[in-house]
C-alpha cells in the first residue's frame, strides 16, 4: 500500500496550491487574524489609502478648482449645527473650500509625500547599509560615522535645513511647483540612517553564512551576491521600520506644513489645514482645525499600531 502524504505546497491531489492559499495558511496571517488591533488598524489604513486613491470620485468638491470656490461660503459651520449648510457636511475653511473634500485630498497629499519619502529613505539606507556591512573596512567606517553624526540631530531640524537650502537654490518661479519634491527629499534624507544601521547589522550576520561563502567560492560577483542573496534576507526588519516610518513621515510633513515650509498654502495637506484652522481657532471656527487634526491622529495611530503588530509577528523570539 502506497501512503499519500500532504504538504503545504502540494495537497493530496498533487496540484500545487496557489500563492493566495499559502498566504492564508501562513503563520503571519494567522497572527493577523488573532489580533483585533491589527485588523482594525489595517482596515483604517486601507480605508485611508482607498479614499486617497479615489479622491476625484469620492470628494464632493474639487478644492483645487478656484472657479468652484465662493468666498461667501467661507467659515460655514458643519451641516449638523444651527449655522450649518447641508452642502458642506464638515463645514468650510477661510477660502470657502469644503472641509470634507480638503480632508480627502489632503490625506492623499500627506500619504503620497510620506510614502515617497519612506521609499527614498529605504532605497538610500538599505543600499549604503548593505554596502557597509558587506564590504566593511574604511567604507563601513565612513558610512556609519556619517549616520552616527546625523542621528545626533533631530530629523525635523535636518528636514528644515534641507528644505530651506533647496528652496533657496531654486529659482523663485519654480519653488511652488517643486515644493512637494523638495519636501519628499528633505524628509527622506533625514531618515536614512535608521535603515542603514539595521541593514548593516543584518548584512554582517548574513555575509558569514555558508550560502554566501559558497557564492564567493564559485565566483559570483559581489554586487550580485548583495542584490540577489543578501538583500532578500535583510528586508524583514526594514519593512517593519518602513511601516512605522510612514507614520513618522506623515507627522514630519504635517509639522513642516504647519510651520509654513511644507507644501504651498493652496495645496490642502493635513498640515496646512491645521495651520490655517489654528489662525481661527479662538474666533469660533473650531471645525477647520479639529477635523484635519483628528484625521491625522487616526491615520498615524493606525499605521503605528499596524507596524507594532508586524514587528512582533516577524520576531521569532515572540512566537
Amino acid at each position: 500500500m502506497v501512503s499519500i502524504t500532504q504538504s503545504k505546497d502540494h495537497p493530496v491531489n498533487g496540484a500545487p496550491r496557489s500563492r493566495m492559499a499559502r498566504i492564508l495558511d501562513s503563520d503571519l496571517f494567522y497572527s493577523f487574524r488573532r489580533s483585533p488591533v491589527a485588523v482594525v488598524s489595517a482596515v483604517i489604513t486601507l480605508a485611508y489609502f482607498l479614499t486617497a486613491g479615489l479622491a476625484p470620485w469620492l470628494a464632493p468638491y474639487d478644492p483645487f478648482n478656484a472657479a468652484s470656490l465662493d468666498l461667501m461660503d467661507a467659515f460655514t459651520a458643519p451641516a449638523w449645527t444651527a449655522e450649518g449648510d447641508s452642502r458642506f457636511l464638515l463645514g468650510t475653511d477661510d477660502q470657502g473650500r469644503d472641509i470634507l473634500s480638503t480632508l480627502i485630498y489632503g490625506g492623499r497629499i500627506s500619504l503620497i509625500v510620506g510614502f515617497a519619502a519612506v521609499a527614498f529613505s529605504i532605497i538610500l539606507g538599505v543600499g549604503v547599509g548593505i554596502l557597509a556591512g558587506y564590504v566593511s573596512g574604511w567604507v563601513e567606517t565612513v558610512i556609519m560615522r556619517i549616520a552616527d553624526v546625523q542621528l545626533t540631530i533631530p530629523a525635523i531640524l535636518i528636514a528644515l535645513m534641507v528644505d530651506g537650502v533647496a528652496r533657496s537654490a531654486l529659482p523663485l518661479e519654480m519653488r511652488e511647483d517643486m515644493a512637494i519634491y523638495v519636501l519628499i527629499f528633505s524628509i527622506g534624507i533625514s531618515d536614512w540612517p535608521r535603515y542603514a544601521r539595521v541593514t548593516r547589522g543584518a548584512t554582517l550576520v548574513e555575509r558569514n553564512k555558508e550560502y554566501i561563502q559558497a557564492a564567493r567560492i564559485i565566483g559570483i560577483h559581489p554586487v550580485t551576491i548583495m542584490l540577489r542573496h543578501v538583500l532578500p534576507n535583510v528586508m524583514g526588519p526594514v519593512l517593519v521600520l518602513g511601516t512605522i516610518g510612514l507614520a513618522l513621515a506623515v507627522i514630519t510633513e504635517a509639522t513642516l506644513s504647519f510651520l509654513g515650509v511644507g507644501v504651498p498654502p493652496t495645496t490642502p495637506s493635513l498640515g496646512t489645514l491645521i495651520r490655517i484652522g489654528n489662525n481661527f481657532l479662538f474666533s469660533g471656527e473650531w471645525w477647520i482645525t479639529l477635523f484635519p487634526a483628528v484625521a491625522l491622529v487616526v491615520l498615524v495611530l493606525a499605521v503605528n499600531l499596524l507596524g507594532d503588530w508586524l514587528r512582533d509577528a516577524l520576531n521569532p523570539k515572540l512566537r
